[in-house]
């Protein structure tokens, strides 16, 4: 019996990709017939590192092999001590950030749900102002902040205590940034329930590759301030170094109350998820909010790993800004040659978009790389956008043969 036998329909990355894969080395993963692919999709955004990094293998390894703690829960474990030293000693201090670490749970939506628990919690609201064409999750308080209506109807019961607002360049600049926003916040007669919090993406992954501007993400923080709304700024996909700075959001120059952060916090494409609150935040009662999976030790060994080897210095974070550039000038030449069909060119550091006339045409992209050796998904409300999340180790030729294949499926679809 074979996989669509014996598996749910609710699969959906092997239908784009139909084949069985086995073994992945950096950039490049294998079916097991053997055939290569270039992988610029890193398990969305999961493996930062790469598939099987050599350093955080062997870590994973000797710790395996010596028979250290696996599962822990919230017990004491040295792997964990060593997560939050060095977390704090290489990532939160070097920014100014004095955040304390939760443990929700092992995957993102978990990171998501303690946030917005404790902002209601702290604040005693219970309304959460979100953005168009917003990801945070598939549980029902992460779907209830999520915009796209596909996921969100697939929830069963109405999503509710959530109020969306218009994302950066939502009406393409015809509008001033937070003109309805703030009307909302300060007319007595306009029906928002006063917020506990703001849920904010710096760049929307699943939403299209829609970066905000910095000065965007600065007003959006100050106006929190000035309303005392509490603001989550949701790093699951974007941090680890994807747009270049650790955080994503270092550019602006805010700090955020709350971080959420997933994916590549393990380094290793390992389950853990961590929620970081200002200390005076830090309000939950002893058990208010656990997870059987919040200790997974291992992972906490390949993080720290990841965070001495690649966030020591900025060599990395250079490097991410450097091939992103160079896809931008890629992407911006594929613009330039098919300007009948308006193409646009968004993301920043290694996480990148090229948005199409509709889903379709973007879903013939995507089919052509995979046959030409490829990996690459579509997003976007309507899957119109191109999506590139390559690890952040690939070298600059892996790049440039990826954005070679990409380059003749643009061709051959839109020519």
């Amino acid at each position: 019996m074979g996989f669509a036998a014996l598996e749910s329909e609710v699969r959906s990355y092997s239908r784009a990709w139909p084949v069985v894969f086995d073994r992945a080395v950096g950039a490049t993963v294998y079916a097991e017939d053997g055939t290569e692919y270039l992988d610029f999709f890193a398990g969305a955004g999961s493996l930062n590192y790469g598939h099987n990094n050599p350093v955080l293998k062997k870590v994973l390894l000797d710790y395996l092999s010596s028979d250290r703690m696996v599962h822990s829960l919230d017990m004491f474990t040295s792997a964990r001590r060593e997560f939050l030293e060095t977390f704090h000693s290489l990532i939160l201090q070097p920014r100014g950030l004095d955040h304390k670490v939760v443990f929700p749970g092992p995957g993102g939506a978990n990171a998501v749900e303690a946030a917005l628990k404790l902002a209601r919690k702290i604040t005693g609201r219970e309304s959460v102002i979100n953005f168009t064409n917003a990801f945070h999750g598939m549980t029902l308080g992460a779907l209830s902040v999520t915009g796209n209506s596909m996921k969100r109807g697939g929830a069963g019961i109405p999503l509710v205590h959530a109020t969306p607002m218009p994302y950066d360049d939502y009406f393409n600049g015809d509008v001033d940034d937070f003109q309805y926003f703030k009307r909302l916040l300060e007319d007595g007669g306009s029906g928002l329930n006063e917020p506990a919090a703001v849920i904010v993406e710096t760049v929307q992954g699943e939403g299209g590759i829609n970066a905000a501007r910095a000065e965007w993400l600065r007003g959006l923080a100050d106006l929190c301030r000035e309303h005392g709304i509490l603001l989550i700024l949701d790093d699951i996909q974007m941090g680890c170094g994807r747009t270049g700075g650790f955080f994503s959001f270092e550019e602006a120059g805010i700090v955020p109350d709350i971080i959420c952060l997933s994916k590549s916090i393990s380094g290793y494409g390992l389950p853990m998820a961590i929620t970081l609150v200002r200390p005076e935040l830090d309000v939950w009662e002893p058990g208010e909010h656990n997870g059987t999976f919040r200790g997974f030790a291992p992972a906490f060994a390949t993080a720290s790993e990841a965070i001495r080897t690649y966030w020591s210095d900025d060599t990395l974070e250079k490097d991410v800004k450097a091939k992103g550039l160079l896809i931008e000038s890629h992407f911006n030449s594929v613009v330039s040659r098919f300007p009948e069909r308006e193409l646009v060119a968004k993301g920043r550091g290694l996480a990148r978009g090229l948005q199409l006339p509709d889903g379709d045409l973007a879903g013939q992209v995507t089919e052509h790389a995979f046959r030409h050796g490829l990996l690459v998904e579509t997003s976007g409300p309507n899957g119109e956008v191109v999506k590139l999340l390559p690890p952040l180790t690939i070298t600059e030729d892996e790049l440039r043969r990826g954005l070679a294949i990409l380059d003749d499926a643009f061709a051959a679809v839109l020519a």
